[in-house]
This record gives structure tokens, sequence and C-alpha cells, in this order.
């Protein structure tokens, strides 16, 4: 920037770890006008406001003043019902002027974004789910960007799991590795606008090329299904150019249910409202059996005992699970038929499943720990202890504070854990335990602290660990690495 030469290109960009796409859209159609005329002293004036800005919470309904103007926003919570609209936030304080309410921070403008695919929606989802190479060759940076992360959020509340580029360019260093036709194309969707892909992609199994938004009647002209051999020349027509054959049949309704909207002159908003809830229904569909079968997987509470080990999480078998579809599959929640078998079966094999897959092993494994916490903080400790030697009270003491820890922040002190043992303790007990802690100098068995006591807990036992020090003992339910 700066006005130095007319030549070149004047860039703002506005860097964040959050995902607040629509907000951050808004904050530069506002700024950039201004910094280009005014320059630094227009930069520094709205990053002082936004330094005054409160922090987001989630939940919560903030007023952003921005030169001039009062943005209103909610900002979303997990607590958040999926699918549901939430309250649009209300001028309380009598703002002058009205202040610029934006109905999410977030969730883009489906209905806009998808407007010349909407006859394949579906087909997308599809390759959406199963984590398919997509190029998107659109005529500009916003309507790549736009349409990119519009397909990457219509597998709500799935995640995608794979690598996308809103704005992909020749300059980007995986350019090379991504336009080499000696391997196979990675699980990526790229957004583009240089019509040179075309020929360097070529390769590539799905490339929807979109064209500037035209009329056909009341609905956007639509691009069609071709066959990549005919997306040759650079000027090639608009259109969605793969041979997938979707495993779903297509819903017809979905699209009458639009067309019914633009007759009625339905909101942009209320059009995207129907296509988010027509994603989430169908996702949603797809999941329930997963999620079934995966709750199947975890041990009974009452296999878990406060002395031994958690029983395992079962491995998940797919064979297992497929034979479950006949009586608890999709077909119970979703109209739409089709090789939902097949589906899966290609599902399987994508980085979404690897991905949801480990995230709910991950809060499985979680629930067993504190399911196995509270096995323990249930049982009668005194009983246990009854006929225990110093060393292995010692040895429990070590694990459940290794337990604890995974639980809780900051790790229990001394004295959490003299409460916790209070009144169930053998006077012999009590006097090993206070001659470690005098040991260490009366300190919170924090830390180091706490490698101290496994080594008097190793001598106790009239052995050394071989790890130097860290206390040979392992959590309970955690298997030794």
């Amino acid at each position: 920037g700066g006005g130095v030469c007319p030549s070149l290109f004047q860039s703002l960009v506005l860097v964040s770890r959050l995902p607040y796409v629509n907000l951050f859209q808004c904050l530069l159609q506002l700024i950039a006008p201004e910094y280009f005329d005014k320059l630094d002293p227009c930069l520094e004036a709205v990053c002082s406001e936004i330094d005054q800005w409160p922090l987001p919470v989630p939940g919560r309904m903030l007023n952003l003043p921005l030169m001039g103007v009062v943005i209103q926003v909610r900002v979303p919570s997990r607590v958040d019902k999926l699918g549901s609209s939430p309250d649009k936030p209300v001028n309380q304080e009598n703002l002058l002027p009205a202040p610029l309410v934006l109905s999410s921070v977030y969730e883009l403008d489906l209905f806009r974004c998808f407007q010349p695919v909407l006859t394949h929606v579906q087909l997308l989802w599809e390759l959406m789910l199963l984590a398919e190479p997509l190029v998107v060759l659109a005529p500009s940076p916003a309507v790549s960007s736009e349409t990119v992360l519009a397909l990457t959020s219509c597998l709500a509340p799935l995640k995608y799991c794979c690598d996308y580029r809103p704005y992909f360019t020749i300059h980007d260093s995986e350019f090379k590795e991504y336009t080499t036709r000696t391997q196979a194309p990675p699980n990526i969707v790229l957004g583009v606008t240089n019509p040179f892909f075309i020929k360097t992609l070529q390769h590539w199994p799905h490339i929807l090329r979109l064209g500037e938004l035209k009329m056909a009647g009341d609905l956007p002209k639509q691009v069609k299904m071709k066959k990549l051999a005919k997306l040759r020349s650079l000027d090639a027509k608009p259109g969605l150019y793969s041979s997938y054959k979707t495993f779903l049949h297509k819903d017809k309704g979905l699209l009458k249910r639009l067309l019914k909207g633009i007759h009625k002159k339905r909101s942009s908003e209320a059009q995207s409202a129907l296509l988010r809830r027509y994603f989430l229904e169908l996702t949603q569909s797809f999941l329930i059996p997963l999620e079934h079968y995966m709750a199947s997987l975890m041990p009974l509470q009452k296999a878990i005992t406060p002395w031994k080990n958690p029983p395992p999480i079962r491995p998940f078998q797919q064979e297992e699970f497929l034979r479950t579809l006949e009586h608890a599959g999709p077909q119970l929640t979703c109209v739409i038929k089709g090789d939902w078998i097949g589906l899966y079966r290609r599902f399987f094999r994508s980085p979404n499943f690897d991905g949801w897959y480990r995230q709910r092993h991950k809060e499985m494994t979680h629930k067993l720990e504190v399911l196995h916490l509270e096995a323990i903080s249930e049982a009668n400790i005194g009983t246990w202890m009854k006929h225990k030697s110093e060393v292995e009270v010692v040895d429990l003491v070590l694990k459940l504070r290794e337990k604890l820890v995974r639980f809780t922040a900051p790790p229990p002190s001394w004295g959490q854990l003299c409460c916790l043992f209070s009144g169930v303790w053998t006077l012999q007990s009590w006097a090993g335990f206070i001659r470690i802690f005098l040991l260490l100098g009366g300190r919170n068995l924090l830390g180091v602290d706490w490698c101290v006591l496994g080594k008097e807990r190793d001598r106790l036992k009239g052995r050394q660990d071989p790890r130097a020090g860290l206390p040979a003992c392992q959590p309970p339910g955690v298997q030794p690495s």
C-alpha cells in the first residue's frame, strides 16, 4: 500500500486465531476503505478502539464500537443447540446510531455460497464426508474463499479433519506438491482463481468451475455435471467436473423447498437456515448409528472396581457395526434411500472417520477415568488398608495423586491428601507418611517432591527405580509405557 506505485495491489490483512469469519468480513469492509485513504493513522485509531473491546465470552452479547459504528454480536457457546438460530442481539442500551446487528459471528450465508450448485449440494456433502480432493475454481478470491468455507462447514456437527485452503495461489509453498502427477492428490479442498490451475490440476478427481452468477428464471443458473475429459482448455465452461457416483439418491424435496422460498421472496438468511438444517439432519442421520455402536463399546459401570485397572474400551469392528445397520441404520431418521453401507465403507477409509474415532475414543477414555475415580471415592479405603503395609499405602497415595493430576489443576496438595485419607489411616501408616513428609522439609507434595517420595517408597521396598528418580508406579488404569 502507501500509494508509492499505482500499479501495486493494496491489501489489508486481519489475522486472528478465532474462526469468526462473518465478523471479520464485516470489520474489513468498514476498515479497508478508510485505511487505503488515510493509511497508518486510521489503523492506529482502529487498533485503539479494538483494544478496548470486551473479551469474547461464550454466550455473551457484545457491543463493539468501531469507526462510528456499533457492531452487535453474540459469541457462540458450546451449549447452543445445533441447527437452532440463537436469539439475535437486542438493542438494550438504546444505542445511537442503531447498531449493525450480525446474526452470527462465524456462519456464512450458505444460500448465497451455494446458489450455482444447489442441485449438487448432496453430492458435494458426500465428497466432503469422504474427504475427497476437490478444487474450487472461482471468478474471485471472495467467491473462492466463501465456497470452500461453506463446503467444510456443511458436515457439522462432524468436524472436517483435512486441510483446506480457501484461497490458494501458484506462489504457495505446496504448489509443486499439489500439482505433481507422480502421486495421488492429497485429501484437501483448494480454492483458486487462476485458470492456469485447470491445466496443472487436471489429474485431480473433482473440479468445481464457477462462473459469474447468472439467473435462469427465478433460480440462479446451475452448473452441470461434466466428465473430467472435457476439462482441457483454460476457458472451460462452469461445471462440476467429476466421475463420482453418489451413494445416496438425490433428495428432490430440498430444491422444491428452496424454489418455494424464492417464489415467496424469503430472505437469504431464511434460505440459509433451511440449507443448514438439511445438512445437519443428513449428517446426524449418518452419525447416530456410529454413536450408538461406539457407546456399546464402553465397559459396563458394574465392571469398574476401585482397586483394579478399569476394563479397556472394546475395539471398533467395522463389519460388526455394518451388521447393526439393518435394524438401527440411518433409515430410521432419514427418508433418503441409497447405498448407506457402501457410504460407510468409504467413510471408514477417510481421515474424517479417523478424526471422529480418535476424538470419541478420547472422550470415552476420559469418562472411564472419571467412573474409576468415582468408584475409588465411594470405596471403603479403611477396609482395604486394614492389612496393608506402609509401603503399599504410600504406593496408593502416589497412584491416586498421579490420577488426580490429570483431572485437577493445580495438583492436589499435602493438605488435600490429608483430608482425603483422614479417619481411615492407621497410626503406623500415618507415622510412615509423616516421616516422608518431614524428609521434604514440610513442603507441599508437589512437583519434584513427589519424585523424592517415590524414591523413599522404593527405599522402603528395598529396590531402586530404574527411571532416575521417577515414581515406579503407574496411575490406576494406565499401563506402563
